[in-house]
């Protein structure tokens, strides 16, 4: 016997009403951040023990600039689905949960717009 309703079994929403979109999230980020980490670290490999300015430059080029905004935006959703299924495994106390769910999203989202911003500093400046 089943207590979901019809809508709910369509949708795909069981008991916890997200399990299914937060898997699929997770994995389209794990095969998104494949490519993009290539297609960052290849860049970033060749200016290691460069000076400034050759660091600079690289990252002014558009292609760089949006591979590294790209990579760095879809890495922190995924450490924060990846954190986010921890803490809901972990953490049972009610409190704790919804304060540590509150922080992880919050440190995820700062840490994405700390590189969008830094990236974009870098991009933009002559």
């Amino acid at each position: 016997m089943s207590y979901l309703t019809d809508r709910k079994r369509v949708l795909g929403l069981g008991v916890a009403r997200g399990g299914t979109e937060h898997f699929v999230s997770q994995r389209l980020t794990a095969i998104a951040l494949i490519p993009l980490s290539l297609m960052f670290l290849f860049p970033f490999i060749g200016t290691l023990g460069a000076d400034h300015a050759t660091m600079l430059k690289t990252y002014q080029h558009p292609y760089n600039a949006i591979v590294a905004v790209m990579f760095f935006i879809v890495l922190c959703k995924h450490l924060h689905l990846g954190l986010q299924v921890v803490i809901e495994d972990y953490v049972h106390a009610p409190r704790l949960l919804i304060g540590s769910l509150i922080v992880n999203r919050l440190f995820w989202g700062a840490t994405a717009v700390t590189a969008v911003f830094s990236i974009a500093k870098i991009a933009f400046s002559a």
